[in-house]
């Protein structure tokens, strides 16, 4: 596509691809898939993608019972926006229901467990991708786990529910949790988020995922967003973000994308990191978190590239399959492409409407 080309019709062309996807409850990329929906019909000022959204969740309240393994990954955040504009009492009583479910779940640390069993996410290799003797040995029983892109889930949703349901400790919950992923899984050589921490053996595994930096910066900036400000962890929170945001930075290619893996040339290219990174760099701009001197310019870049990514259907090309994960770096290398996802079109969506609130 060509560049600036993002207009009306091609984001409601976006919405529309991302809005036949077919939803469970819930999965993956459920978070920012329904923020993109809500960011389109903001956008076109059309209330048909809100509309859809608001009677999704509905629908997920009337039989939320029993919980499922995977409601950590419930866009319990957009949840929250809908109530708020909405005041839906009966979809209110159900995020609380779930969000007391979220934080009662086993912990390591302040940090929900993702996976009883990992083998739940861990995979064979993508790829002519060998494990080793002890790898194959470890994947027969790799035991719980926790996962970077549960960064998007839980905090941000704890610290937006708290401006509706005051008093019950979820701006807290969403600190301490957030904090604890970083002291799991940040990455002292990269300065970056491995992907997986596992409890047998007590480390994390894979360097540098793209789209996991796009989770764990999101994450952070949209939890400073709600957090009331003089809050203890407020402020390293902002920082974090700060940091991974200008580390980040120095990955930046010449033409606003990302490596799959960012520090590796080897993975080769995937789409969905800059929507991510032209949502988080504007919006931590709008939010004050993100100096304009610094981020203004690859913001820019960034959001150019994701606008080259699309074709004129709407479909953001180049977006990886649902990653999984391995015990292996080059898994990730081998994980198929062009695919059209939540995680790929949500934050087209996101993107455009971050864009849209800086440059007012």
């Amino acid at each position: 596509m060509k560049d600036g080309m993002l207009t009306d019709p091609l984001i409601g062309a976006v919405a529309a691809r991302l809005g036949g996807h077919d939803f469970k409850c819930w999965f993956y990329g459920d978070s920012v898939g329904f923020e993109g929906l809500l960011a389109a019909s903001d956008m076109l000022g059309d209330p048909h993608w809100f509309d859809f959204s608001h009677g999704f969740f509905r629908a997920w309240a009337s039989r939320m019972t029993p919980f499922q393994p995977d409601d950590n990954t419930a866009p319990g955040h957009v949840m929250c926006a809908v109530v708020a504009r909405t005041g839906d009492e009966v979809l209110l009583s159900a995020m609380i229901a779930l969000a007391r479910e979220l934080r009662g779940r086993r912990k390591i640390g302040p940090v929900s467990v993702t996976f009883e069993d990992s083998l739940r996410s861990l995979r064979q290799p993508y790829g002519e991708v060998a494990l080793s003797q002890a790898e194959a040995e470890q994947m027969q029983a790799p035991g719980p786990g926790i996962w970077l892109d549960c960064m998007h889930f839980d905090p941000p949703f704890f610290a937006h529910l708290d401006r509706l349901d005051p008093g019950q400790g979820w701006a807290e919950a969403a600190v301490a949790e957030i904090l604890g992923y970083r002291d799991l899984l940040l990455d002292a050589e990269t300065g970056l988020y491995n992907h997986f921490w596992l409890e047998k053996v007590r480390r994390s595994y894979t360097k540098g995922w793209g789209r996991g930096q796009g989770w764990a910066l999101l994450g952070l900036i949209d939890v400073a967003e709600y957090l009331p400000g003089d809050l203890p962890g407020a402020e390293a929170i902002r920082a974090e973000a700060l940091r991974l945001a200008r580390r980040m930075l120095d990955y930046q290619l010449a033409d606003g994308n990302w490596y799959c893996m960012v520090h590796e040339a080897e993975s080769g290219p995937e789409s969905s990191t800059a929507a991510f990174m032209a949502t988080a760099f504007f919006r931590g701009m709008a939010q004050g978190i993100l100096p304009k001197a610094e981020f203004a310019e690859p913001a820019e870049r960034a959001y150019r590239a994701m606008e080259a990514n699309l074709d004129q259907d709407g479909n953001l090309m180049g977006v990886s399959a649902a990653v999984m994960s391995a015990l292996v770096q080059q898994h990730y290398w081998h994980v198929p492409l062009n695919r059209i996802v939540p995680w790929g079109q949500g934050p087209v969506l996101t993107a455009a409407a971050a864009r849209r609130v800086w440059m007012e």
